[in-house]
């Protein structure tokens, strides 16, 4: 059953009209740039707000996932050394 759903699906999307690269490179127009603009700007007191915040997180982060490993750690090497197989 699953080899003819999968025949099935395979004639479908062979059946749909696909765009050929060469169209797409002449559709494409070259020296464009697009400009991003921010309409909202940011104090520099909010700015320092979010960098000590965003600082905050990643030594919480770091405290975490140390103690963590260490504690992988310590478990590994109780196992390997006084655990008997």
């Amino acid at each position: 059953m699953g080899s003819i759903a999968a025949m099935v699906t395979s004639l479908k999307n062979n059946k749909r009209e696909r765009v050929s690269a060469f169209k797409k490179m002449k559709d494409l127009k070259a020296g464009k740039n697009i400009q991003v603009s921010f309409d909202k700007k940011a104090t520099p007191h909010q700015l320092k707000n979010i960098r000590e915040k965003l600082q905050k997180e990643n030594r919480k982060t770091l405290k975490r996932n140390s103690i963590i490993l260490i504690f992988i750690m310590i478990i590994l090497i109780y196992v390997i050394g006084f655990v008997k197989f």
